[in-house]
């Protein structure tokens, strides 16, 4: 006769369990599913460029392949890669810095996550302020590393921004850090100059107090506002870390090539934690990054193309009845108010409750694709995230699609 064995119960860490998955990645996922099962879908969901990675930059890699740079590199990536990262941020953000200063990781996610690790202790209840709506990866990220979130919330009637006045009433004892991230997503928005120096002002009374500017999207700007990075402020320099990357500009979102430049301790520090997770970013991307900084007049096009989308997208939107949408001014997201229609109906007789089923009954019923903005946090929950990295038949297809769904509630 056969016994049964009883296993013993194995369970996950706190960690593991306590750590939601991302809400984007699980849009994007169902999309893949349905238009894999041949159903028709128009996407929303992406927060990545559609266009391919320019041909030069791809050569770059392929020329490195062949010429065998397929070992291990350092952690802290080629003396070539970080220079060329450095005379960047000199020349475009007015960042005074030397290769000393940068960290070059496997996608600006990464950057954060060791820059967070290496100015935060686990057990010790130290704060991190973030203005919210904010991308959803930052509050699981400042958790991993032992950190708490606290939220500083906005809505769309400020362009979802925040003043250094409620700003520093978020600031406690506790606080270790501030994140700032403009442009935004999910809002698609961001700061002037002027609010920015403002900011700074303020910090300038909290000089222990550190500040990530993630500035991943400062080539993709769609108005007269002129990206402005904190870094480039002697007074609290030393207090900042600026995260971007390859991702966005590039349309090279799965190479995975982000980059940091802190003071020295800190990128040093990432460069060491680097060094035990995963040693660096793959040996041949290295020779793509001084190439890819150098293609101005591509990320232009490109940047001009999304102009156009953002236009186009904030133009359909403004029609859409009973909702709210700050103009997109950089980035490539709108993120309109839609809580007008919870407790209302939909046209096939859902009942909608939040921004979840809303998004659910969208897809469902148009076979349009967007992110509901539950977990982007603040006043997030009252609102849905376009992409307009898409066509621009899409956008007009799509958009239109929600206008006469809205319509019919």
């Amino acid at each position: 006769m056969q016994t049964s064995t009883i296993l013993p119960s194995m369970e996950l860490s706190d960690r593991a369990k306590s750590i939601p998955p991302s809400i984007t990645l699980a849009i994007s996922a169902q999309v893949k599913e349905l238009k894999a099962a041949g159903k028709q879908v128009i996407a929303f969901g992406a927060g990545e460029p559609d266009f391919d990675t320019p041909e030069k930059i791809s050569q770059a890699a392929v020329d490195a392949l062949l010429s065998g740079a397929t070992h291990y590199m350092p952690s802290s990536g080629t003396p070539e890669a970080r220079e060329a990262i450095a005379n960047k941020l000199r020349n475009e953000n007015n960042i005074d810095c030397t290769e000393k200063n940068i960290s070059i990781n496997s996608g600006a996610k990464m950057s954060i996550n060791l820059a967070l690790m290496s100015i935060l202790d686990p057990g010790k209840n130290q704060e991190v302020v973030v203005p919210t709506p904010a991308w959803v990866s930052y509050k699981p990220m400042i958790e991993l590393a032992g950190g708490m979130m606290v939220e500083v919330p906005t809505n769309v009637s400020t362009g979802f921004k925040c003043t250094p006045e409620e700003i520093e009433a978020a600031i406690t004892p506790s606080t270790k850090a501030i994140m700032l991230n403009t442009p935004s997503n999910p809002c698609g928005t961001m700061y002037t100059p002027e609010e920015l120096r403002a900011i700074a002002k303020m910090l300038e009374r909290h000089p222990d107090i550190y500040i990530l500017s993630d500035e991943i999207y400062d080539k993709l700007i769609y108005s007269d506002i002129e990206h402005f990075s904190l870094g480039s402020i002697p007074e609290i320099a030393h207090q900042v870390i600026t995260i971007n990357g390859l991702s966005k500009a590039y349309a090279m979102t799965g190479w995975r090539v982000g980059y940091a430049c802190a003071p020295e301790p800190v990128a040093k520090a990432m460069n060491t934690l680097q060094s035990q997770i995963n040693t660096s970013i793959t040996s041949f991307c290295y020779a793509t990054i001084p190439v890819a900084l150098e293609m101005n007049d591509e990320v232009e096009e490109m940047r001009k193309v999304f102009a156009r989308r953002a236009a186009l997208m904030y133009k359909l939107i403004q029609e859409w009845p009973n909702v709210e949408c700050a103009q997109p001014t950089g980035a490539f997201y709108a993120f309109p108010k839609i809580s007008h229609y919870f407790g209302k109906t939909s046209p096939a007789g859902t009942e909608i409750t939040d921004a979840v089923n809303f998004t659910k009954a969208l897809l469902d019923e148009t076979s349009v694709a967007v992110v509901p903005g539950t977990d982007f946090g603040g006043c997030g929950p009252d609102h849905i995230r376009l992409s307009f990295a898409c066509s621009e038949d899409q956008i007009e297809e799509g958009v239109t699609k929600i206008s006469s769904w809205l319509a019919q509630f």
